[in-house]
């Protein structure tokens, strides 16, 4: 039998950690390998190893059969493997084309990178596996779907045939979901190898041939995809059986805590996002937003919470204007928020782990005393925060927030805002990233907070998380709302119309 890779007895520790403890697996030649397992059982450090972001205490790697050591990244590519990470390594200032051929500039002519023949050739490879994108655009202009797109182009235009792609749908909506695992196919078909790191159990089953589940920093098991079912699966990567369905009773909603009337936003570009957008949520109800990325709903938030300047309309919180406070005026008047770019609005990744989970209360009893921090009390809230989500790290609450893996910094963040336990829940993209047990306890506390009375604005590129934990669903379609519906009325099909711009009978 014919291995693309083999990782042999890895072994990589970290400060306090082990992230990967003896572990082994074989990837045969053109098939989709997919590594499943919980936040940081150590599915992106073996990754990073095989890319050659990080050098293992022990153990070795096979590529195509021969003995490699890979000790920076330029080997990886030049073995044919490419990865497109979790969180992105773009160049914000940089356009589309610059950033691909970024660490590619020996393609040039007298000296100088051609530009326009790399934007033809991206063109070209965009329209092939359905990728299109811009190749003139700045990433800081174009979505998160589509810095997603010029991350896995950026892997074809370096001809690489081992592709490892750590959560790639994660900030993609259902119908881009099935088009790259449809792209995933045809790279397969093409005789490439595919290595999918996810936490979606739908997208295994949909794309994967064989699947080696970690916990811990372990190997569980390996097994044929077509053998388990989801179920089985999740037992597997968390230990216990995990409940899929959301227990949500029917409660009465009460008064109005948030009403956005007539909202205007621009985009950074100076163009309408958000146009005349108005509703409501009321006490011990979710609103959950559906649509398609890139269609407002950022603006939105940003409108809402203040980190965007707000054109024209008005935010009321509890019959209060909040329109033009400042961001921390936003927090202080009752208002929690858990942002779509946990790096960006979420944490100060620099700071300790439980130095982020007091950002917003540090000059606040009991965390400090006319000016100066009570550690004891910051320490012991830190503890029980970190306890209760589940959030794990190498040196627990003394933690670097930069060192811990992406779901452990959503824990983290929603940990922070949760049990904040304010008037005003906002929550985007709240299980991005995260396996199915954090899912199933996210999902829990969002609907106990519901059942406190709490309002919740939940937005979500998730239909599945929008129809179970919504009460009313509204659909943005390009800055406005296309529709209103009852979510225990509704359906993927019917959503899906009107994240298309469509119309059906709408109930406000």
């Amino acid at each position: 039998m014919e291995y693309a890779i083999e990782m042999l007895n890895i072994t990589k520790e970290f400060p306090g950690i082990v992230a990967n403890d003896d572990v082994t697996i074989q990837v045969k030649k053109g098939t989709i390998h997919a590594l499943l397992g919980e936040n940081g059982a150590g599915k992106s450090t073996l990754m990073s190893i095989l890319f050659g972001m990080y050098q293992p205490n022990k153990g070795k790697i096979k590529v195509k059969g021969e003995e490699v050591v890979i000790n920076d990244p330029n080997v990886a590519t030049r073995l044919g493997i490419g990865m497109v990470h979790q969180h992105f390594k773009l160049v914000d200032i940089f356009t589309v084309t610059e950033n691909i051929v970024l660490g590619r500039e020996d393609k040039t002519k007298f000296g100088t990178i051609k530009l326009k023949d790399a934007a033809k050739k991206i063109k070209a490879l965009g329209e092939q596996y359905g990728l299109t994108v811009d190749p003139d655009a700045k990433i800081q202009d174009i979505t998160v779907g589509m810095q997603q797109r010029v991350e896995i182009l950026k892997m074809l235009y370096r001809d690489a045939d081992i592709l490892i792609f750590d959560e790639p749908t994660a900030v993609l909506t259902p119908q881009e979901i099935d088009e790259l695992i449809e792209i995933m196919h045809n790279l397969k078909n093409e005789g490439k190898t595919i290595i999918l790191i996810t936490h979606k159990l739908k997208e295994i089953k949909k794309a994967a041939d064989v699947c080696t589940v970690l916990r811990k920093g372990k190997v569980v098991d390996t097994v044929n995809v077509a053998d388990v079912d989801e179920h089985e699966m999740a037992k597997l990567m968390v230990g216990r059986d995990v409940e899929f369905e959301v227990d949500k009773k029917d409660i009465e909603p009460g008064d109005v805590v948030l009403e956005v009337k007539d909202l205007c936003v621009k985009n950074n570009r100076g163009l309408p996002a958000v146009k005349n957008l108005s509703f409501n949520i009321r006490k011990g109800e979710i609103l959950g937003i559906a649509g398609i990325d890139g269609n407002g709903q950022s603006e939105l938030i940003y409108g809402i919470t203040g980190l965007s300047k707000i054109d024209s309309g008005t935010v009321m919180l509890n019959g209060r204007d909040i329109t033009k406070l400042s961001i921390r005026k936003h927090y202080e008047a009752g208002l929690s928020h858990v942002p779509e770019d946990r790096h960006k609005h979420g944490l100060i990744l620099d700071f300790k782990l439980k130095e982020n989970y007091i950002v917003h209360s540090y000059d606040k009893a009991p965390f400090s005393n006319h000016g100066i921090l009570n550690m004891n009390e910051i320490d012991k809230y830190a503890e029980r925060l970190t306890e209760e989500f589940d959030v794990r790290s190498g040196q627990g609450i003394e933690t670097i927030a930069r060192s811990m893996s992406g779901g452990n910094q959503q824990k983290a963040i929603i940990a922070r805002e949760i049990d904040r336990s304010t008037d005003l829940l906002i929550v985007v993209q709240p299980t991005r990233g995260l396996d199915v047990g954090a899912i199933e306890y996210i999902h829990n506390r969002i609907i106990e907070e519901r059942n406190k009375g709490k309002a919740i604005l939940l937005v979500s590129f998730e239909l599945d998380e929008i129809l179970s934990l919504s009460d009313r669903i509204a659909v943005m379609f390009s800055g406005e709302i296309t529709g209103f519906k009852n979510a225990k009325e509704s359906n993927e099909h019917e959503i899906g119309i009107l994240m298309a711009g469509g119309h059906t009978e709408d109930h406000a």
